[in-house]
């Protein structure tokens, strides 16, 4: 027994990240089908996983960023601002690409009551508000709410205050970075196990006869971010590098994408990113960044959800919708998805935002965000895979980019 264990744990091991995740994923729906009732335990298991990287991400984002702008030396490039760019640009796409998928294959919603309380933004001033106060927000308060706007301006705000310090501060934040790193490589082993009780307690208890009734809306929201995730995004990043993009493509939504799928959090997938852009031989500097960055500001799958039931509640309502109006939308949409939240379901409270719009009252456009309850078991899925993985993405293409500029 004792020879038996190191020799499984050792083949363990050798087995990549990724097939262990895909053999917890069948191992989730096999026990969801075989087993629906011993399934329904295991969601404690998956509330686990999730909740030890939610309450790693905060204070890994804030360490790293710290740490690698107090260690940045003079002259180094990290190349932010071409990340930055490719994040606007590709939310911007996606919400044009949903306008168009919207007016071709327009959806009709059963719009019912819901008495849910919730308290939605009441225009783009309020968010900007939202947004400024977040990025001022005490620094314990943002750690304790995984504020990450505020996280990241207190981290700057540290990192470069601490670069006038003697090399020993700078040194001993460069360990606590390593520290907490290894602490959060330790949570990402899991988590093959976490996805097994995610999946499994998913499908046990919603399966998916709630969305029914809203297969079209479903299939052009799963539609507009496949297009995205396989010919929009390939097409940014061809345009920036010059080669095949799909290589790197593949990468990202493979071991980027599954697990963000499944945590449905943005932030609680900044670890996975983190290790994937270093297996990917990306500059640190920059990744340390750019992808905490990108799990608040690069949402192109929010920007499709918000342009998508919208106009599924305008086309509902029997509302026109002339070009210029589509195009402030997407520009609405892009802008609103940079301030949703990087939790799972972030982004359905800023649709009676793009509504208002349309005047569309509030009343109407909390039944939209109800329905984007209703399908969300897929929808945020999908949407949090597809931001997260576009981080890595565009976080290589410009770094990649960089490399064949200045070839060392």
């Amino acid at each position: 027994m004792s020879a038996a264990s190191p020799a499984l744990l050792h083949r363990l091991k050798r087995i990549s990240l990724v097939t262990q995740i895909i053999i917890g994923l069948i191992a989730g729906i096999a026990l969801a089908l075989l087993a629906p009732e011993v399934a329904k335990s295991t969601t404690f298991i998956g509330k686990v996983f999730v909740t030890a990287l939610k309450a790693v991400a905060p204070i890994l984002v804030f360490v790293l960023v710290m740490a690698s702008i107090a260690n940045h030396k003079v002259g180094q490039e990290t190349h932010i601002r071409p990340i930055l760019y490719l994040y606007l640009l590709g939310t911007f796409a996606a919400a044009v690409v949903a306008v168009v998928a919207s007016t071709l294959f327009p959806s009709s919603l059963v719009l019912t009551t819901h008495d849910v309380a919730i308290t939605a933004p009441g225009g783009i001033g309020e968010v900007l508000q939202s947004l400024l106060l977040s990025v001022v927000d005490n620094p314990v308060s943002a750690l304790m709410n995984a504020n990450f706007i505020g996280i990241l301006a207190w981290a700057i705000g540290m990192g470069v205050a601490i670069r006038h310090a003697g090399d020993t501060t700078r040194e001993v934040l460069g360990d606590l970075s390593n520290g907490v790193t290894l602490i959060v490589r330790m949570v990402i082993c899991f988590a093959p196990l976490g996805i097994f009780g995610l999946v499994a307690s998913t499908l046990a208890t919603s399966g998916f006869g709630a969305l029914i009734g809203y297969v079209h809306l479903l299939a052009v929201l799963l539609g507009c971010m496949l297009f995205v995730a396989l010919v929009m995004n390939p097409i940014i990043v061809f345009w920036k590098l010059r080669r095949n993009p799909y290589p790197l493509v593949w990468t990202c939504l493979r071991e980027s994408g599954i697990t963000a799928f499944f945590t449905r959090s943005s932030a609680a997938n900044i670890p996975v990113n983190l290790e994937l852009s270093k297996r990917l031989g990306l500059h640190e500097d920059t990744y340390s960044v750019s992808i905490p960055l990108g799990a608040t500001i690069n949402m192109a799958g929010a920007a499709i959800t918000i342009t998508v039931l919208t106009l599924a509640a305008v086309h509902t309502l029997g509302i026109a919708v002339d070009i210029p109006t589509a195009i402030l939308l997407s520009v609405v949409a892009a802008i609103c998805a940079c301030g949703a939240s990087g939790v799972a379901g972030g982004s359905l409270l800023l649709i009676p935002l793009a509504c208002s719009l349309f005047g569309i009252p509030s009343e109407i456009a909390m039944q939209v965000v109800a329905v984007g309850f209703i399908i969300g078991v897929l929808q945020d899925s999908a949407e949090t895979a597809l931001n997260s993985s576009t981080d890595v993405l565009f976080t290589a293409a410009a770094c990649l980019d960089e490399e064949q500029k200045n070839p060392a």
